[in-house]
């Protein structure tokens, strides 16, 4: 407490960037409040009072005054998607925060408007029908009412999707169309497809059928991944662990982040897992990767992290929670246990998607097996998700040396889970607190982009608070976390998962120099705001990566979404909150007035489509004038 504690690489020359004047949570044992930070090449040189700080600067050194507000290591989101969603990023319309139905299908409408043939509008993940005030989905004739020639995909979850006409005239999707195994195609009276496509319980369906849109061309793709680890910095993350996926292919589809790791323009750190490709030949694929690289190559900035989450496709259980728990097929075990050797006996850590207990069970029949020749207990191997896991399979898991990335999709999927198992099932899934008690090492994530929204504030305050994003208290109190056990999850408790404890997610001389200025303080602001906050300053390497409002100067800018057409230049991203009719536009009130029909039987002047018939009302002052000016009585 005498006088900041420098770092080696920064003893010998001023710092590059201080920051003064802050509430500064370190995640540092030693000293876990400052006033003021220094970075010098990329590290933090050292921490502490405003005026001890002060006395290490140099002609050209930075200083910058937060104005008390709460700074924080970077964020870290241990499981998401982000090499695929920059892939993708600019050519999504998220409704990730959008709180009306009726604004999120004004912004499909206007969206489809600019959107060129053959492009479609996809809302691919991040929502769901409660965080709406209207509480319901999305119609398939609201949909074809708003685009009706625009090609319309609307993924909830890996539950369902949703095409509108012209969609299904583009994927081709007719009469003839076979049902598709472990899916439904949903059919009219006539057997022709009704736009619906259900996981029953296999999502396969729902990402082929995504596939089949059109792509972004390589120099698109490059601005679209810019965008999004822009719009990541925006909320303050700066590091993410990448768990492969469906669909993204190895090395293909890494071309992209290869470059701009090469080029020195990542803002956000990534280790990456790599992800088999094809069913039967998991194996094959991990004996060929290899060959060409080892966990740890690369930079601190972009590096293989190991294998993973996908081990062998027969391994993998659905979360869909509005469909019963799937049986695991008989085969899961010998085909995992011969991946699992492969990679134990040769130092290959890795992530293992699996959502019910019973999976976990199996595979730590499996994981014990090979520990016994070969030991598995320092490799730094976890599971994600674990939603039902039990006390005795946290202990199994614990003396194996293994951990536990935890994501809120409950905070997604809370209302189908009580629906199917009770509330009393639900008190403790995932559970996050005895995990913790018992020394397990956990982080925090979000598994977004398809599954869940990649806001990390929303993770956040599903641990805190015990509520989904649609307000339905899921935990007790006891078995919620207090704030600043929340946000070592997703700072210095997440390092372990990428192998980078004491370097990241921690504010001490010599870490890495990655922090976030907070537009709120996390720690003191009311709950339900917990939410809603994003960074002013986001630093990453020592260097600014984003800012908003007096330190919109600091960043470097970015160039405009690509295409032109792009949802992001128009939207951004996450959407901040709006649950006031008295914030919407017109636009905005008459869609959400016609979103809340309750009819049990329609309406003699527009049957059930109010929505399409709010695009011509005039009067939005009010949802009586409204409804009134339509003659219309089936409102409730």
């Amino acid at each position: 407490m005498a006088g900041p504690v420098l770092a080696q690489s920064g003893s010998g020359g001023a710092p590059e960037l201080i920051l003064r004047n802050g509430r500064i949570t370190t995640m540092d044992p030693a000293r876990p409040e400052a006033s003021a930070i220094a970075l010098r090449d990329g590290v933090v040189m050292a921490v502490g009072g405003d005026a001890e700080i002060a006395k290490l600067a140099g002609p050209r050194t930075r200083v910058v005054d937060v104005e008390k507000r709460r700074v924080i290591p970077g964020l870290t989101d241990s499981h998401m998607h982000i090499i695929r969603g920059g892939l993708n990023f600019n050519m999504e319309l998220r409704w990730d925060g959008v709180r009306s139905l009726g604004a999120a299908l004004q912004m499909l409408k206007d969206q489809a408007a600019r959107t060129p043939a053959p492009q479609w509008v996809r809302v691919v993940g991040g929502w769901n029908e409660f965080q709406f005030d209207e509480k319901r989905m999305p119609t398939l004739a609201e949909l074809n009412a708003a685009a009706p020639d625009t090609p319309v995909f609307v993924l909830n979850l890996y539950n369902m999707a949703f095409l509108n006409r012209a969609a299904l005239r583009a994927v081709g999707y007719t009469k003839d169309t076979p049902q598709p195994a472990g899916a439904i195609i949903e059919r009219d009276a006539r057997g022709d497809p009704t736009g619906l496509l259900l996981a029953e319980p296999n999502a396969f369906i729902l990402y082929n059928t995504l596939n089949l849109g059109p792509k972004l061309d390589p120099e698109q793709q490059l601005n679209s991944t810019l965008h999004f680890m822009r719009e990541e910095n925006r909320l303050g993350v700066t590091s993410v662990g990448d768990a492969g996926g469906g669909f993204q292919n190895y090395p293909d589809d890494y071309g992209i982040i290869d470059r701009l790791a090469k080029e020195g323009r990542l803002t956000v750190r990534i280790a990456y897992n790599l992800f088999p490709q094809k069913a039967k030949q998991e194996l094959a694929d991990f004996q060929r990767w290899a060959k060409t690289g080892r966990p740890g190559d690369g930079s601190d900035f972009y590096k293989l992290n190991g294998a993973g989450e996908m081990l062998a496709f027969s391994a993998a259980d659905f979360e869909d929670f509005l469909v019963p728990r799937p049986e695991m097929p008989a085969a899961m075990e010998s085909d995992l246990e011969g991946v699992v050797r492969f990679l134990a006996g040769n130092g290959w850590p890795w992530r293992m998607h699996a959502t019910y207990d019973e999976t976990v069970s199996r595979a730590l029949d499996v994981f014990e097996k090979v520990h016994r020749d070969h030991p598995i207990d320092q490799l730094g191997w976890f599971f994600d998700h674990c939603e039902t896991v039990t006390p005795r399979n946290l202990e199994r898991i614990r003396k194996l040396g293994g951990g536990i990335a935890v994501q809120n999709r409950m905070s997604m999927q809370g209302e189908y889970f009580i629906r199917r198992y009770g509330l009393k099932a639900t008190a403790e899934t995932p559970p996050v607190k005895r995990m913790l008690e018992m020394g397990l090492p956990v982080s925090l994530g979000t598994d977004a982009t398809r599954v869940n929204s990649y806001n990390p504030w929303q993770a956040l305050y599903w641990l805190v608070s015990g509520r989904t994003i649609g307000g339905t208290v899921l935990y007790p109190e006891e078995r919620r976390l207090e704030r600043i056990a929340a946000l070592r999850l997703m700072t210095a408790d997440g390092a372990w998962f990428s192998r980078e404890t004491g370097k990241k997610g921690v504010l001490k001389a010599g870490a890495f120099g990655d922090l976030a200025v907070l537009d709120r303080d996390f720690l003191t602001v009311p709950e339900d705001q917990i939410q809603d906050i994003t960074s002013v300053l986001t630093v990453v390497a020592g260097k600014p990566v984003h800012g908003s409002g007096a330190y919109a100067s600091l960043a470097p800018p970015l160039p405009p979404a690509m295409p032109d057409w792009s949802p992001v230049r128009r939207y951004g991203g996450y959407q901040a909150r709006k649950s006031s009719t008295s914030a919407m536009s017109d636009a905005e009130r008459r869609y959400q007035y016609a979103a809340m029909c309750g009819c049990a039987s329609q309406c003699g002047v527009h049957g059930h489509d109010h929505t399409a018939v709010a695009s011509a009302a005039s009067d939005a002052a009010a949802a009586q004038a409204f409804w009134g000016a339509l003659g219309c009585s089936c409102y409730v």
